[in-house]
């Protein structure tokens, strides 16, 4: 019973470390992105994933809200960050030039 136990906190840490990186990757993520994938926005993400991270970090993984959290956590991690991933600049906050092209930075015809 004890070797079960074991079992059943490692899979709760993991599915918490899960649900962690899932949210604070769709934190890092733009907003516009979401828009640009036709999917559902930052805001609605962020709270999905942020009240799959608190039920996984309350609730005992036996119960039936982690494996909510879980499918939202696969949801976002196969359909929406792929699509996000595949946008021009990953989707992620970067520091650029207000002339910069999907192909690197206008140069003005030079």
């Amino acid at each position: 019973m004890q070797g079960f136990a074991g079992f059943m906190w490692l899979l709760s840490v993991a599915l918490i470390l899960f649900s962690g990186f899932a949210l604070i990757d769709a934190a890092t993520r733009r907003d516009d992105a979401y828009r640009a994938a036709d999917k559902q926005s930052k805001p609605f993400w962020l709270i999905i994933l942020g009240l799959a991270f608190v039920v996984n970090l309350i609730f005992n993984i036996l119960s039936f809200l982690p494996i909510i959290g879980l499918i939202a956590t696969i949801v976002y991690m196969v359909d929406v960050r792929p699509a996000i991933k595949g946008l021009p600049g990953g989707g992620r906050n970067r520091r650029g030039s207000s002339s910069d092209g999907p192909y690197g930075p206008w140069n003005g015809g030079r």
